[in-house]
């Protein structure tokens, strides 16, 4: 249920109302506007009477939300959430109209190669780096990551370039080595895990949460719910393609995911044209499409040596080709007044 406030209601006014619903068992999810005030009630609901909750003097109206995404959707955050990845001057926001992208290799494989990368693409413009250290492979054959001591390596790139760190996590076991991880990815594979998701509710990081490949958008919303509901609102949505009947790309790119999450979430909306297609000359001009359509971002792989890689080497761009790209983006990004 949500419950609009007029714009005369005090602070103390405010509290007090919510006190009373908390105190009859309701949690309550306040979101202030610049025009207004917007309290969701959530429970059980369907037994609430709206005119009794409209009689107190400081509520404007009350409307009952048939989206089972309470806190995910619009009606209870009207205005665009701004979530913020990393701290001081290497902090980047997302959902302000800024378009960061985050670039890096599929993998991290030493040291001397996650730093190199991540010189090269800070140069062209990238604002966060990606790299796997925890790699979930469909075969028990394939690379699975350094793991703890990739993590090691992502934070010397870091360091040597300012750049906030994204990784993956896959099990809650590996938390404790994310401690200068900036933004939590999970996994297209984990995306209703849902213990998972509600852990990662309790922690003090924003999530970057992958799209199923399966998943539909009311359950990818409902992903994200399971978080946000836990206690950390600070969830980016990200669309990494779909499985559908056709081979001819690993997945398939759904860009009209964006403008319909604009109209029905207030979330952040990123795309992954590496993990769309899965070919290296195609990415390029998904990743055009993506900022074309209204993005809040790209996570791009980027390797040094992608025929070389251990990981995604056939859709992993090469520095140059990364650099190429980048010349590019800003242009699109202006059309609609945003930058990268």
């Amino acid at each position: 249920m949500i419950v609009i406030l007029k714009k005369d209601a005090t602070d103390a006014q405010t509290q007090d109302f919510v006190r009373q619903w908390k105190d009859r068992g309701y949690g309550v999810h306040i979101s202030r506007g610049e025009e207004m005030t917007v309290l969701g009630l959530l429970g059980d609901t369907t037994k609430l009477d709206t005119e009794t909750v409209a009689a107190n003097p400081i509520v404007e109206s009350v409307k009952r939300v048939t989206a089972p995404y309470k806190m995910a959707g619009r009606a209870f955050h009207p205005d665009d959430s701004v979530i913020t990845v990393g701290e001081g001057s290497g902090a980047v926001t997302f959902g302000d109209g800024l378009v960061p992208v985050i670039a890096g290799p599929c993998s991290v494989e030493s040291e001397e190669q996650v730093v190199e990368i991540a010189k090269a693409v800070k140069k062209s413009g990238a604002r966060l780096l990606r790299g796997g250290a925890f790699k979930p492979r469909t075969s028990p054959y394939s690379f699975q990551g350094l793991g703890a001591e990739g993590l090691e390596f992502l934070v010397t790139a870091k360091k040597e370039t300012g750049l906030p760190v994204v990784t993956e996590l896959m099990d809650l076991r590996q938390l404790k080595y994310f401690d200068d991880v900036d933004l939590i990815q999970i996994g297209a594979r984990n995306m209703q895990n849902f213990d998972l998701l509600k852990e990662m509710g309790k922690v003090k990081k924003p999530i970057l949460l992958k799209r199923g490949m399966a998943a539909t958008v009311k359950e990818f919303l409902m992903s994200a719910e399971y978080i946000m509901a836990s206690g950390n609102e600070n969830v980016i949505l990200c669309e990494r393609g779909i499985r559908t009947f056709d081979t001819y790309t690993r997945n398939c790119l759904d860009v009209s995911i964006v403008p319909y999450l604009k109209k029905v979430s207030h979330l952040p909306i990123i795309i992954d044209p590496s993990h769309a297609c899965g070919l290296r000359w195609m990415v390029p001009t998904l990743a055009k499409s993506a900022v074309a359509v209204g993005c809040d971002g790209l996570i791009i792989e980027v390797h040094n040596d992608p025929e070389k890689a251990l990981c995604d080497g056939e859709q992993s761009l090469h520095p140059t080709e990364f650099d190429e790209l980048m010349q590019v983006l800003p242009k699109i990004a202006a059309i609609d007044g945003r930058k990268m």
